[in-house]
């Protein structure tokens, strides 16, 4: 079951790989380079920080970005330890990964960790569905530049949700404790 899956993964992944366009390339390489260590929701978390009407926003997405760090990079991938696909695919990524693991992908955790916070808690509309967007999208150019298997980038994805719903869960507990002690 497990190998069939894996053998699937392959197939899926190496189907995705010949869906690239020359001009789309090096973008599609520079926007998932973005997400290295989460840098690209880092720093919007950062910037929304110095904004006292996204102050919280910005605070409790770092926390889920935190959150699921340690889910992904700390635990998961160190305890799975499933090689990237170039190791046993016949395919050239588009950018160098120094990390020998793949699963799950650390890109696209970070990313909806911090997307799906922000789709839940911005007051506006187009936030909400940018912060989304650049979720899907940074996990896609994982797919895209072959770092990651499709089953990395699913994975990643819903320990980010999860990492997500924890934080807004706890935020929204706190809130309600608070407002019943005034």
């Amino acid at each position: 079951m497990f190998e069939s899956l894996q053998l699937l993964d392959g197939r899926l992944l190496l189907a995705i790989q010949t869906l690239h366009v020359a001009w789309l390339d090096p973008i599609v390489a520079w926007f998932t380079q973005l997400g290295n260590a989460g840098l690209l929701f880092l720093g919007l978390a950062a910037l929304m920080l110095l904004h006292p009407a996204t102050r919280r926003s910005g605070l409790l997405a770092l926390c889920a970005l935190a959150l699921g760090f340690l889910c992904t990079n700390v635990v998961l991938k160190h305890l799975v330890a499933r090689p990237r696909p170039w190791l046993s695919l016949p395919l050239i990524p588009l950018v160098q990964e120094l990390d020998p693991n793949s699963f799950p992908s650390g890109h696209t955790c970070a990313a909806f960790a911090a997307g799906v916070f922000w789709s839940s808690t911005l007051s506006q509309r187009w936030a909400r569905v940018c912060a989304v967007i650049l979720a899907v999208c940074m996990g896609l150019s994982r797919l895209y530049v072959g770092v990651h298997y499709p089953c990395d980038v699913l994975v990643g994805a819903v320990v980010g949700s999860l990492s997500a719903w924890v934080v807004l869960t706890l935020a929204r507990r706190r809130s309600t404790l608070s407002q019943k002690d005034q």
